[in-house]
């Protein structure tokens, strides 16, 4: 087989991102398929029905454009997770009722909407606490979902690596220990001392030891898997200490999800991950190495994406994903130009960065916006934009416009070797010299009878290896 021919076939063969992107659509879940299954290693070999949900919010604050906009997003959440969105519906209240989230006389028509529409699965645009979830299922008689255990619930769909698994479970069972439950009414629960209320003595029950028992057993899984982390995180820093001390600049991607993160990774460097237009389609953080025009090597990190209320304990779990962001030397902020309300996007996002730093007690990397999809986006929406984000870069990801400028920008704000340096290395230390092109910026190079003569800017650690060559660009003899 000739060259070009065999050039030709790996031009056509598949990326990681397309054989992913195939293996999550052959698992799409269909309708009409039952679930009740007598053995639940089936679960591996069958198409699981699709939920049938009515969604639920609360308009406390902001417009109602805005409530309106936060549950079209709880639809694109669900719709991700892989349900069917059958109905919405928006109560406006100044705060959530503390019993049942929204009102008696609003659980009510809740009910009679879940009776007609055959639904099997409520989801509330907020967190729950324990008793609102507990009192809403007693009244509507079928499952109910908050917003963090469906964004939970779509983590756990989309983690691939080791490290993402871990992350999201322990974020799950986080989330689930608050909201233990007994098994209702079946079961008494305990009563110390004398008798009273709750039953006395020959009446105590088995209902909260088995929850005790459920509660241990989490936290003792929890301790594992923060062990687990904990030893990822060596390893993560260990790679990141590694390009440190080479003074490999390093930027990372951040933004709303589903702006395009992914593919403007694939723009820049060719990577070649999962691109799919839907929330939270990749989790796992993936980092490529590129070179800046003028031949200065770097790395860009492609990170986790955000979500207007960003369930606490992914920020918590996801830490060492996040701290990505915070060690980069520029953040590449990128902005869905076609959002109806790009704003806003930007402000979620600068909030958890925001909360990161205030974590750490650093402040932030310089942040260049990137308005993406371009090709979608209408003139007056891109113009608006423009004149929010003056400083920021319009591109499309998906046509490679704006890319090229967009390099060039980067290039200007990564750090720059600050030791400028002129020096004759003799040709028997060649490995200076390409030390010198792959780690700093070469001004000028010129090839002598006595070795190659350089002027360049170079990191402290390199200037040190060259500083013996200095007498020799001055005429000195070779130290060597």
């Amino acid at each position: 087989m000739s060259a070009d021919t065999l050039d030709e076939v790996f031009d056509d063969a598949p990326s990681t991102g397309e054989l992913e992107l195939e293996d999550r659509a052959s698992l799409r879940r269909v309708a009409g398929l039952s679930t009740e299954l007598s053995d639940i290693t089936e679960v591996e070999n069958r198409q699981l029905r699709l939920e049938r949900v009515v969604l639920v919010g609360v308009w406390t604050e902001g417009t109602a454009a805005q409530s309106e906009a936060s549950l079209e997003e709880l639809a694109r959440l669900a719709e991700t997770a892989g349900s069917t969105v059958l109905e919405g519906l928006v109560q406006r209240r100044n705060r959530p009722d503390p019993a049942t989230y929204v009102g008696s006389g609003k659980v009510r028509e809740l009910a009679d909407i879940v009776v007609a529409t055959g639904a099997d699965t409520v989801i509330c645009d907020g967190e729950l606490s324990p008793g609102q979830l507990r009192q809403l299922e007693d009244k509507l008689n079928v499952k109910v979902v908050d917003r963090t255990a469906l964004i939970l619930d779509i983590f756990a769909q989309h983690a691939r690596s080791k490290e993402g698994k871990a992350q999201v479970e322990l974020a799950q069972l986080q989330y689930l220990i608050p909201r233990l439950r007994g098994w209702g009414d079946t079961l008494s629960r305990q009563a110390g001392g004398r008798a009273g209320s709750n039953g006395g003595v020959g009446l105590r029950g088995p209902g909260e030891t088995k929850l005790e028992i459920d509660r241990r057993r989490i936290s003792k899984r929890v301790a594992k898997l923060r062990r687990e982390i904990s030893a990822m995180d060596t390893i993560r820093e260990t790679k990141r200490g590694r390009r440190m001390a080479n003074d490999v600049p390093s930027v990372a991607i951040v933004g709303y999800t589903n702006a395009g993160k992914s593919s403007l990774l694939n723009a820049v460097t060719d990577a070649g991950v999962l691109v799919e237009d839907a929330l939270f389609a990749t989790l796992d953080p993936t980092t490529r190495r590129s070179v800046t025009p003028d031949g200065r090597a770097y790395t860009l990190t492609d990170t986790v994406g955000f979500v207007r209320h960003l369930p606490h304990q992914l920020v918590d779990a996801f830490r060492s994903t996040l701290d990505e962001a915070a060690d980069a030397d520029l953040l590449l902020h990128v902005v869905d130009g076609s959002d109806p309300a790009p704003e806003e996007q930007v402000q979620a996002v600068r909030t958890v960065l925001a909360e990161i730093g205030s974590k750490r007690s650093e402040s932030l990397p310089q942040e260049l916006i990137v308005i993406n999809k371009a090709d979608a986006a209408d003139a007056v929406s891109l113009a608006r934009l423009r004149h929010l984000l003056p400083d920021a870069h319009v591109v499309s990801a998906r046509t490679q416009e704006g890319v090229e400028k967009l390099v060039a920008a980067m290039a200007d704000r990564l750090p720059r070797p600050e030791t400028l340096v002129d020096v004759l290395v003799p040709y028997a230390r060649g490995e200076l010299v390409a030390r010198a092109h792959s780690e700093g910026e070469v001004l000028t190079e010129d090839h002598t009878a006595d070795g190659t003569r350089l002027c360049a800017r170079v990191h402290a650690d390199l200037a040190g290896a060259l500083e013996p060559y200095r007498t020799a660009a001055e005429g000195a003899a070779d130290p060597a």
